[in-house]
């Protein structure tokens, strides 16, 4: 049976549409740092510089952190420093790390688990412009920070 020409040209363009709107955005960026096992200290800036196509991406702005049960605390207070158009904007986040009870917030196995949450639901990145962030706790060193990471999602 010869099958017509037309409808395997339909099948194949519905297919490559569904596979087309899967794709992640061509400026999507994730990168995380690891943090020393001797923890992280206070002047230790962490500097992202975000690989886009674009010159400037408009999306969504999540940090990721990962850690461990010596995490000594149930926040981490971190300030975040981002180019906004012509001028250099300074975010103080302070993120909620567990429960009144202790739990912590995230998903985990064993002693490590994972906390994301967004920083902005609207934020452009420039092109060639990091992001830089370092935290502002009271101590020196900061024990029990695995990694830090930052995720981009390009909102079309």
């Amino acid at each position: 049976m010869k099958r017509n020409p037309i409808i395997r040209f339909c099948y194949i363009t519905i297919i490559l549409l569904c596979l087309g709107a899967c794709a992640p955005g061509h400026n999507d960026y994730s990168h995380f740092f690891n943090i020393e096992p001797e923890g992280w200290t206070y002047g230790d800036t962490l500097n992202f510089d975000p690989e886009i196509q674009d010159s400037v991406a408009t999306g969504r702005l999540d940090i990721a952190i990962r850690h461990s049960n010596a995490y000594a605390y149930s926040n981490l207070w971190l300030e975040i420093r981002h180019f906004n158009g012509d001028t250099t904007r300074i975010d103080t986040v302070n993120i909620e790390m567990s429960d009144i009870y202790g739990r912590w917030h995230g998903n985990g196995l064993g002693t490590s688990f994972q906390y994301e949450l967004p920083v902005s639901h609207k934020i452009s990145l420039y092109k060639d412009k990091p992001i830089s962030i370092n935290h502002i706790m009271r101590v020196d060193r900061l024990e029990g920070i695995e990694q830090i990471g930052l995720l981009f999602t390009e909102k079309k």
